[in-house]
């Protein structure tokens, strides 16, 4: 039986959400966008029924106003619009508000990052133990489907070790997620996301785990160089990400789960004389006229809108999982990754590369809810399911699934695609 889903959020990664449930109406019934400026989502809307995708009968999509930190507005939209799978693409103060709604009215919740404290910077590890697993047992005892950090990074990333651990390796013992983005986007300096959360995540301290013990390093005091497949080389910094936690704790006898971001030198002079100026300031300041005003909020206001970044990107994406371990008794290394081109994913559904990526992972999960395949009536993070399914949805929708294998040989190296 089809479902009906509802979407809140409506920025960049919503939008791509929007556009990929309007191209799946053989399993949703219906489609509400909702988001606190419901004019953003009859925007998207409007640019969903532009690109004439051939629908079902009967399908129907539309927006709701909703405001997001209001658990009992919440559960109102959810009641009323009949809701059976909630896709949370909101900021992620939110999260538990909307997991709440979902716990409250039984429908299925999916998000794509950790939920976050705006008062808190660098939480205590692990993140997920500070909110969301809290209400594990809670999910069991109501039946309530709840799949944690659905997008790219968390999300495809943890199915990755999920694939590897079952069909590659015997054991594993150091996991690298690493993302980089070889693409411009035409602008003196964006953020591909929200940047109240881009910037909050790139400034916090870089947390990870090593030789089975958390560590701490101050933002951007470690990098390496690293040569991807079809992007080339490129410098990561490490930096504190959701699926860190959750892999440490799921994925038997590892030691290492790290995370790196490759960032720009112009990028980073940016970002050193925002952070300098007290630009990224998340806190309340009075300016000399006796106005109250958040720097970051101010910052997010002259910065162009990531929604707006698309048209004129080029340039291609590159997220993969380097994992160390052993088979058979011999040491291997795997990198499993996806390529996305901005350009193809703007002629697709008017998005650029990183909110398609980030997009996308969440409705193939809720279509696997919809079948039946990860409807598991509990709380789980994405590496705790059957990868195959989520792959073949993904290639279904755009984003295809490579295995880079270095270990054949030394100095050599095999490409296969699983699924495109």
């Amino acid at each position: 039986m089809k479902k009906n889903v509802l979407i809140i959020g409506a920025g960049a990664v919503g939008a791509v959400v929007a556009h990929k449930c309007a191209q799946s109406s053989d399993v949703f019934a219906s489609v509400c966008l909702a988001s606190k400026n419901v004019a953003k989502c009859d925007a998207i809307i409007d640019s969903v029924n532009k690109k004439n995708y051939q629908t079902v009968a009967g399908f129907q999509f539309y927006s709701r106003e909703v405001n997001a930190y209001n658990t009992e507005d919440l559960v109102t939209l959810i009641r009323s619009t009949k809701t059976e799978i909630v896709i949370n693409v909101c900021t992620v103060f939110v999260n538990m508000n909307i997991l709440d709604a979902c716990l409250e009215t039984g429908a299925a919740y999916i998000d794509t990052a950790v939920h976050e404290d705006y008062s808190v910077m660098n939480a205590p590890y692990p993140w997920y133990a500070n909110y969301e697993w809290k209400k594990r047992e809670l999910c069991k005892e109501k039946g309530v489907t709840a799949i944690l950090g659905s997008g790219f990074d968390p999300g495809v990333v943890n199915a990755y070790c999920a694939y590897a651990q079952k069909y590659e390796f015997d054991s594993i013992e150091s996991i690298d997620i690493m993302d980089v983005n070889d693409g411009d986007h035409g602008h003196y300096f964006s953020t591909n996301f929200d940047p109240e959360i881009n910037l909050r995540e790139i400034i916090e301290d870089a947390g990870c785990l090593e030789d089975g013990q958390w560590r701490t390093y101050p933002h951007h005091s470690r990098s390496m160089k690293y040569d991807f497949p079809e992007v080339g080389e490129h410098k990561l910094y490490l930096m504190g990400h959701d699926e860190v936690h959750s892999l440490s704790k799921n994925i038997p006898g590892v030691k290492t789960v790290r995370f790196w971001m490759g960032f720009g030198d112009h990028y980073l002079k940016c970002l050193e004389v925002f952070e300098k100026v007290g630009l990224l300031n998340h806190e309340t300041v009075t300016t000399n006229n006796g106005e109250k005003v958040v720097p970051l909020h101010t910052l997010k206001a002259c910065l162009p809108d990531p929604a707006s970044l698309a048209p004129k990107y080029k340039g291609k994406t590159c997220i993969g999982t380097l994992i160390k371990g052993k088979r058979d008794g011999q040491d291997k290394e795997l990198l499993v990754y996806n390529i996305c081109d901005h350009e193809v994913t703007y002629a697709d559904i008017d998005s650029q590369a990183i909110a398609f990526t980030a997009g996308v992972p969440p409705v193939a999960a809720a279509k696997l809810i919809a079948s039946g395949d990860w409807d598991l009536k509990a709380m789980v993070n994405v590496e705790e399911l059957d990868p195959i399914p989520f792959f073949e949805r993904l290639a279904e929708m755009g984003i295809s699934t490579e295995v880079h294998d270095l270990s054949a040989n030394k100095g050599s190296s095999s490409n296969r695609v699983l699924y495109a």
